[in-house]
């Protein structure tokens, strides 16, 4: 029995609230069970230097946490430096998102996508990947609106789901308290169309058969799909 009293195969509640601040191009407020993060996109009209002239747009990802976002107050890294942990997710959120974009078709501008969580319970990196993903799909509406961009360069969805191995059973979106017993812990980002970008995964207390493997990416696509469903119907 998983300790929320879900089924294996069972997300989490998913909501996606939109437009929730005020000055951003794109935003949201992304609710996985009792994981929350708020997702900002901000437009820029320009990139890094090494795509000067390129043609070519880049997307760019800050993650962070807020100092009561989880059990104990955390001191805030903007005082103390950012830790491995924050600039290792962050990558991976910008690697992710920009396995997603047309870079030609966004010209040559600069998305950057801030993921702040308020409230931690397991999966903040996948949370903040989803979220994301609507925050810069909300930002390109925009641009395509005013007719600054003429196609969408946002033509498939990226979302990212937890699946592991507790109590020696494969599950689906881990919680904390899954998170942190878990035998096996993964990460999985995917395309809406099913392909994979990047897969995170690790023995943490036990190793883990090609069968488990398989058995975790088939909860994975299954959770994914419900991920999509919602960022879809939060853009309209």
């Amino acid at each position: 029995m998983r300790p929320s009293n879900r089924e294996l195969n069972q997300m989490r509640d998913i909501v996606i609230e939109t437009n929730v601040t005020r000055h951003a191009e794109g935003s949201c407020l992304i609710k996985i069970g009792d994981t929350h993060v708020l997702c900002t996109a901000s437009l820029e009209e320009r990139v890094p230097p090494f795509l000067r002239n390129s043609g070519l747009g880049w997307v760019t990802a800050e993650y962070g946490m807020l100092p009561r976002a989880t059990h104990t107050r955390m001191r805030r890294e903007a005082k103390n430096g950012q830790s491995g942990r924050t600039q290792e997710i962050q990558r991976l959120i910008g690697r992710s998102l920009r396995a997603g974009v047309d870079r030609v078709a966004l010209g040559e501008r600069q998305i950057s996508i801030d993921c702040d969580v308020i409230q931690a319970d397991g999966g903040t990196r996948c949370a903040a990947i989803t979220g994301g993903w609507v925050a810069l799909k909300l930002a390109v509406q925009k641009l395509m609106k005013a007719g600054d961009i003429i196609s969408d360069p946002l033509a498939d969805p990226v979302a990212a789901v937890s699946c592991g191995i507790y109590a020696g059973q494969a599950v689906l979106d881990l919680d904390y308290p899954e998170d942190s017993e878990a035998g096996v812990d993964g990460n999985f980002v995917m395309l809406g169309s099913g392909k994979l970008v990047e897969v995170q995964m690790s023995a943490e207390g036990a190793t883990f058969s090609r069968d488990q493997m398989g058995q975790l990416m088939d909860l994975a696509e299954a959770g994914v799909s419900q991920l999509v469903a919602a960022q879809l119907a939060a853009v309209g």
